[in-house]
């Protein structure tokens, strides 16, 4: 691997709590985040695996290979000027989230993150369907779409490296997209400025920032964080020499299974007694949206609803609160979610080493 240079790192949001400095990763306080709908810039979570640089939009490119000619070469200002912009609004949550819990059931090989690794945004660029067709690539005998990201090498490979299905990208929604802003700004670098890209629906492993290389393949990206990294071993593989022989038995992880989180439990002293005043969040399957959160104050012997507070089309997060009279003065909460199609969140997940897609009920004491 070739040595990471930090001496160019970008400043970073102050209000987040740093999980590693080289490279930067860090998380905002889930109560924070659930403030807002729209997620502000400095309380959007920081996952890196290199450094993280200012680059230079007017010189940045990206090349689209594949076509009838040889690969296509595009300028932001063209990615601008020749295609039509499209927004979505849509959540982006890395696969670690709620890893620090998994690793007190047993150790996981991972950062510790806590409960802030996702955040939800509005979205502006270019389909990516749109570029492609535009570009003339073949279509035919490709399954998937190959992303690349050669900025800075990675701890892990020479660049960082990702792809998803063609069906996807080819979808007629046109959500898969080339994107340069967010919330109706040009991104900052923390966030992949000047392109990055974006898949609702999909974990954030795949929404590669810093886009440069887009090429179609038969098969899957063979860079580590596609081929080996990003998958959920069974149970009894619990070190990094069991797993090495086996990551292709696996699939990839593209999207994740549903999940709530309690963000914040705060008690409320009342005449007529205590009052817990909750808020969290959940986050949805590709599959099916979120319709309803349930809380329960006596380890699931029953569930009341919470109210849902915020949806927005079909990749958002889902906001909700509650207010639960008559509570001790001090408990635990629990949150489910249920889905569109019945599925109902479970209080138990399986243990994996890389300590990915945790997804037990939601938990917060008070």
């Amino acid at each position: 691997m070739m040595a990471m240079d930090y001496s160019q790192e970008v400043p970073h949001s102050e209000l987040l709590l740093v999980r590693s400095t080289e490279p930067f990763n860090a998380e905002p306080l889930a109560a924070a985040l659930v403030q807002f709908a729209i997620t502000p810039d400095d309380l959007v979570y920081c996952r890196n695996h290199g450094p993280v640089l200012d680059l230079d939009r007017d010189a940045y490119t990206i090349a689209v290979e594949g076509g009838p000619s040889g690969p296509v070469r595009y300028s932001m200002a063209d990615l601008e000027a020749r295609f039509t912009k499209y927004e979505v609004v849509a959540a982006l949550q890395c696969a670690g989230n709620r890893r620090k819990e998994m690793d007190q059931v047993k150790k996981v090989n991972g950062i510790l993150w806590d409960d802030g690794v996702i955040c939800n945004a509005k979205w502006g660029g270019v389909r990516l369907r749109d570029v492609l067709l535009d570009a003339g690539v073949e279509l035919e005998g490709n399954a998937h779409v190959q992303f690349s990201s050669h900025v800075t090498p990675c701890q892990d490979d020479v660049d960082y490296g990702a792809s998803i299905p063609l069906e996807k990208v080819m979808d007629e929604d046109g959500d898969v997209l080339l994107a340069w802003e967010m919330n109706g700004e040009y991104m900052s670098p923390d966030r992949g400025a000047p392109l990055r890209l974006v898949v609702p629906g999909y974990c954030g492993a795949r929404w590669v920032k810093w886009i440069d290389s887009i090429r179609l393949s038969p098969d899957e990206s063979p860079n580590y964080y596609q081929a080996r990294d990003y998958r959920i071993l069974p149970p009894e593989i619990e070190t990094k020499a069991q797993a090495a022989p086996v990551w292709s038995k696996y699939p990839s992880i593209n999207s994740l299974a549903f999940n709530s989180v309690v963000a914040s439990a705060t008690l409320r002293p009342a005449p007529a007694g205590n009052v817990l005043v909750v808020q969290g969040y959940a986050s949805q399957h590709i599959d099916a949206r979120i319709v309803a959160v349930e809380l329960s104050v006596d380890a699931g012997a029953t569930w009341q609803p919470a109210r849902i507070t915020y949806q927005e089309g079909r990749w958002s997060w889902t906001l909700w609160e509650a207010e639960l009279p008559g509570v001790a003065e001090h408990g635990t909460v629990y949150s489910r979610a249920v889905d569109e199609r019945g599925n109902m969140q479970q209080r138990e997940c399986k243990w994996n080493l890389r300590g990915v897609a945790f997804n037990p009920w939601g938990v917060k004491r008070w």
